[in-house]
């Protein structure tokens, strides 16, 4: 599979495929296909494996698009402004990722939901119980808002992070969430009353403008009706 990041901040993923070569993502995530292209759209993991994926923040169904013939172009543009990572991973290797971050990937990658064993990690760390999995081998493109920022943490550093900005991060790394120290920081820093705690070893990518934040600073602008 050749591929190519087009487009900017604005970006989109044009791969092409020899035959017999697939590639799945969750429905509606395709933005258009040359002919030669069969689509395949199911359950992946029957019901139990649908329904974990649509807590996590995705689709019900997955689609497999599968080129009939040499050269045929497929292409998966972003939701919103960001980066497309594509990401080559070994036989078992695995990136934990939050909701929305997986795009597509090779046939050959597995995606499975990654359920946080801490509670308040879960409770207060800003994106729920469920994060995603993805394992290789293949080439998985990953979707972040805004720039992204790569940390390799080493064994027992220590990275606060503020909620949303985290998009992935390798297995090694510890998750956690921590409380703000100090009444005033609490009320007036404008941080919340929790961080996300990352500790070494390992890789993690973090996102500038967490669409979350993103909502946040429009909804003031937003007209409502008169008397509302």
């Amino acid at each position: 599979m050749k591929y190519e990041i087009q487009g900017g901040n604005l970006p989109v993923a044009v791969m092409e495929l020899d035959k017999g070569e697939s590639i799945f993502t969750e429905s509606g995530g395709m933005g258009w296909m040359s002919d030669g292209i069969r689509m395949s759209t199911n359950m992946e993991g029957g019901l139990f494996g649908s329904i974990a994926r649509k807590l996590s923040g995705e689709s019900l169904f997955m689609v497999t698009y599968t080129a009939e013939k040499n050269g045929s172009t497929i292409a998966f543009p972003s939701s919103m402004p960001g980066k497309i990572i594509p990401v080559q991973l070994s036989a078992g290797q695995s990136l934990i990722c939050q909701k929305k971050t997986f795009m597509c990937a090779e046939r050959s990658v597995k995606l499975k939901m990654h359920f946080r064993k801490r509670l308040g990690a879960g409770l207060f760390g800003g994106e729920g119980f469920i994060f995603q999995k993805v394992t290789g081998p293949g080439i998985v493109f990953m979707e972040v808002d805004g720039e992204v920022v790569e940390y390799d943490l080493a064994p027992g550093e220590v990275l606060k992070v503020d909620t949303g900005h985290v998009a992935m991060f390798e297995p090694t790394v510890d998750f956690d969430i921590e409380m703000v120290k100090g009444v005033k920081n609490i009320f007036f820093g404008g941080e919340g009353l929790f961080l996300t705690r990352l500790k070494g070893p390992g890789k993690v990518w973090l996102q500038t403008m967490p669409i979350i934040n993103l909502a946040r600073e429009i909804i003031p602008f937003i007209p409502t009706k008169s008397g509302d």
